[in-house]
């Protein structure tokens, strides 16, 4: 699973590319995350203001906005997505 971060303002977007094979269960796993169940070993997820998901053909695109006055931790944020990957496998 391939990944991209990009940081803004207003917290951060994640692209994931060819989640093909783990494409459902990857969007369970953000859709868990989103309803305030996430499981992923970092303190980030209190960061969280909201979590947008798009599925589009073999990629997936989360839409991380963070609280005022928080900024997301581009590192933990990449632990948490090998987390869920390790996860899955």
């Amino acid at each position: 699973m391939r990944h991209k971060i990009e940081i803004h303002d207003a917290g951060l977007d994640i692209e994931i590319a060819d989640a093909t094979e783990k494409k459902e269960a990857l969007l369970e796993a953000f859709q868990a995350c989103q309803e305030g169940r996430c499981g992923c070993p970092t303190e980030e997820y209190s960061k969280l203001e909201s979590l947008t998901i798009e599925a589009d053909g073999d990629a997936i695109k989360l839409h991380l906005k963070s609280k005022s006055g928080e900024a997301f931790d581009e590192s933990e944020i990449s632990k948490c997505l090998q987390y869920t990957e390790d996860k899955l496998k």
